[in-house]
């Protein structure tokens, strides 16, 4: 198993897990744009989101990562800082269970901490959080959450 770093020649690839991972949660999706429309997320999104893809020994792709990076805004005497907020981490079901999220992991914490980002946040489903509290991440923060209102999705 190999975990790697996502480039902007990994569009596709990404896309492909990422609309496998939509599959098996709400079944079938036909969307003939969603490849395209990814591609373009991705490239706007590549100068603050850094993504991770692992492969198996014959580079078939079984699992993503990525973190979205924010700068803090400055303050007088104090140095420069960042953070990260961890997002799609996601295994194709075949391959769970078997260390591939915790590579994932180690690959996008080794990055932050060289990195200096000064703190991970997401937003973790229930399931996952075992995952996560493994990984080193805790529910001791003094994050507050405002979820958007009821109304038309856009």
């Amino acid at each position: 198993m190999l975990v790697r770093a996502a480039g902007a020649a990994d569009a596709l690839v990404l896309a492909a897990l990422r609309a496998r991972w939509t599959e098996e949660l709400r079944g079938p999706v036909d969307d003939p744009t969603f490849d395209d429309r990814f591609s373009a997320w991705f490239a706007r999104e590549s100068a603050q989101r850094l993504a991770w893809v692992a492969e198996t020994d014959a580079g078939a792709p079984v699992g993503m990562v990525n973190v979205a990076e924010f700068e803090r805004m400055p303050r007088p005497g104090a140095a420069p800082s960042r953070w990260g907020y961890v997002a799609n981490t996601y295994v194709v079901p075949e391959h769970r269970d078997a260390g591939v999220g915790s590579m994932l992991m180690a690959a996008l914490t080794s990055y932050a901490d060289e990195a200096g980002l000064v703190r991970l946040v997401l937003s973790p489903t229930a399931r996952s959080v075992p995952f996560y509290e493994r990984g080193g991440f805790t529910g001791d923060h003094d994050l507050l959450l405002r979820l958007r209102a009821a109304g038309p999705r856009a």
